[in-house]
């Protein structure tokens, strides 16, 4: 398993989340549309991220070359 850069049991936004994958908050509201983001609570009109399913996203990211 990769290092864990999000903490399991914490919440995270798209504002937070989005600096430490290198990634806009735009990236964040283009995936939830294409649904091929991480996984993600929708509170109200709030959305946030689980520190697990961001890291578990993360990994699945993961490849061994380049056909994959």
């Amino acid at each position: 398993m990769a290092a864990q850069i999000f903490e399991d049991g914490s919440t995270y936004t798209q504002a937070e989340a989005a600096p430490k994958l290198r990634k806009s908050k735009s990236w964040f509201e283009r995936s939830r549309w294409a649904g091929n983001g991480p996984r993600y609570i929708k509170v109200g009109r709030s959305v946030l991220y689980l520190g697990k399913d961001l890291n578990e996203w993360l990994e699945s990211q993961s490849r061994l070359n380049t056909g994959q």
